[in-house]
């Protein structure tokens, strides 16, 4: 019997060394990459079918999330790569007359008038000279507002037509993803930059989505048409670093099984990043402290470098944050850390908490009335704004919706309507600050632009009636003093490439 099993084994090693033998010889079919397919996608390989949800994966243990690697070699050959290289469009001197003015830093001026020259403010009041050569705009009847400024949006990130190939706002691997920035998804060609523009927009800050912990750097920009995101970039804007808090972090790593699923777990991610960059930051300034010698330079890392940056105060935290009691909590962290929370985002229950952000200098970006599409965003009320308003905070009305930052203005009437329903007198130049001024701000260039004092960057609407009319419409805006639209002139209407693309009636490119 063991003399037939010996036999058996040595003819079966002796077939299967001919099989391979045989298979070698024959040509090998190429593989033909498998396309990666989403749940709920036509699916290229089965036409006509979409593939199924997968089941919930199976539990397995969580693991904290960690510190992007470190990355060994020098300091970085330009650390300027990503500068700015925005430059003006040529303007000419303007002066503006017989308009009701808004300057976002004091009373209205009736029958006021403009003075714009290189680029900047050269004068405001009812009696301005101007130059004999300066064009003159009368401006009877209408109102001349500093430019809208929108402290939240996705303009380029989230381009439009909104598909799937466009959606580049939320880098969704990491709950930290620090080192990842906004201008480096932001599509120029985006058409709805033109269809702000023509809500008064001048200005606005290009954020990462909400589903991590730290989303990535964000980018200020002056709403130009433009080849690159640099052209846009706001001269001598600071960054900013997006965060979040609440349900969304929770509930797209939760889903994975992974660190965080709980709010608790949200907020041991952000002290433990906030630890890893206090010490990455000490070690920098060590290493200055000793010499800066090249060769013992700590390793680049992006992700901490981003950090650091809030610590030594460079980059600006804005943090989507709607409960109250978690706002109060991320206020708890800056102060653990060291670091300066320049506005809450969405914020529905910013009224609650409306003296601590007075007395912390924080700004509250929100929306006039939205509410309840989710149930951390159940307790807001439309008298939000005015109250945060009225307590002397930096109230702000931002979008996060690119058909809302088109109306901004008609979303600030709102907010000013309900808030004297309530009882709180808000006059017109008040309310014109939520657009302007406090944006500027909370993003560190109200310095710069965001009212129409003299010296400031000439960003100005001249409205066809009182902005908080819902029939008001913007009839021109200007940038830096240089007129990029205009209701009137089709020439001064601009329009992306990519909506110029086909030939009307059918034709080809």
């Amino acid at each position: 019997m063991q003399q037939i099993r010996v036999h058996a084994t040595v003819f079966a090693l002796i077939v299967a060394t001919s099989l391979a033998a045989v298979r070698a010889q024959q040509p090998q079919q190429p593989q033909q990459p498998q396309p990666t397919v989403r749940p709920g996608e036509p699916n290229p390989t089965i036409p006509g079918e979409r593939t199924r949800t997968p089941p919930e994966t199976p539990n397995r243990p969580a693991t904290p999330p960690q510190p992007a690697p470190q990355q060994p070699g020098a300091p970085p050959v330009d650390p300027d790569a990503f500068a700015s290289t925005y430059k003006p469009f040529p303007s000419r001197t303007t002066v503006i007359r017989n308009a009701t003015i808004l300057t976002g830093s004091g009373p209205a001026i009736e029958r006021g008038a403009l003075l714009l020259k290189d680029g900047r403010i050269a004068a405001v009041g009812q009696a301005v000279d101007a130059p004999a050569d300066a064009l003159v705009i009368d401006a009877s009847g209408k109102w001349v507002t500093p430019g809208i400024i929108d402290t939240h949006s996705h303009l380029g990130v989230y381009a439009a037509p909104g598909i799937q190939s466009l959606q580049d706002g939320n880098e969704m691997t990491s709950p930290n993803t620090a080192e990842v920035w906004a201008e480096h998804s932001l599509w120029p060609q985006d058409p709805q930059f033109d269809l702000s523009l023509a809500g008064g927009v001048t200005v606005m800050q290009i954020l990462p989505g909400s589903a991590n912990l730290f989303g990535g750097r964000s980018v200020t920009v002056k709403n130009v048409p433009a080849r690159t995101a640099e052209d846009m970039k706001f001269p001598g804007a600071p960054y900013g670093l997006k965060m979040a808090c609440g349900e969304n972090p929770k509930r797209v790593y939760g889903s994975r099984n992974t660190a965080p699923q709980t709010r608790m777990g949200n907020v041991a991610g952000y002290r433990r990043a906030w630890q890893a960059a206090l010490e990455y930051r000490d070690s920098l300034r060590r290493w200055r402290t000793a010499g800066s010698d090249p060769e013992k330079r700590p390793a680049r890392n992006l992700q901490l470098e981003t950090l650091a940056g809030v610590l030594d105060g460079e980059i600006l935290v804005h943090n989507h944050c709607y409960r109250a009691d978690e706002m109060a909590t991320m206020i708890k962290i800056a102060k653990e850390f060291g670091f300066h929370i320049a506005s809450f985002h969405h914020a529905v229950e910013a009224y609650k908490i409306r003296d601590l952000l007075a007395e912390n200098n924080i700004c509250a970006s929100m929306w006039a009335d939205w509410w309840g599409f989710k149930l951390e965003a159940f307790d807001g009320i439309r008298e939000n704004i005015a109250l945060v308003d009225a307590a002397k905070g930096c109230a702000i009305v931002h979008s996060d919706d690119p058909n809302g930052e088109q109306r901004l203005n008609q979303e600030a009437a709102k907010a000013m309507r309900a808030g004297r329903e309530a009882g709180l007198t808000i006059e017109r130049a008040d309310a014109i600050k939520w657009l302007t001024i406090n944006p500027a701000k909370a993003l560190g260039i109200d310095k710069m632009t965001g009212s129409l004092d003299v010296g400031k960057n000439a960003d100005v609407v001249i409205w066809s009636a009182d902005p908080f009319s819902v029939y008001a419409h913007a009839d021109q805006v200007f940038i830096d003093g240089a007129l990029m639209f205009d209701r009137n002139d089709p020439a001064r209407r601009p329009q992306r490439d990519f909506m110029t693309g086909l030939l009307p009636n059918g034709g080809a490119r």
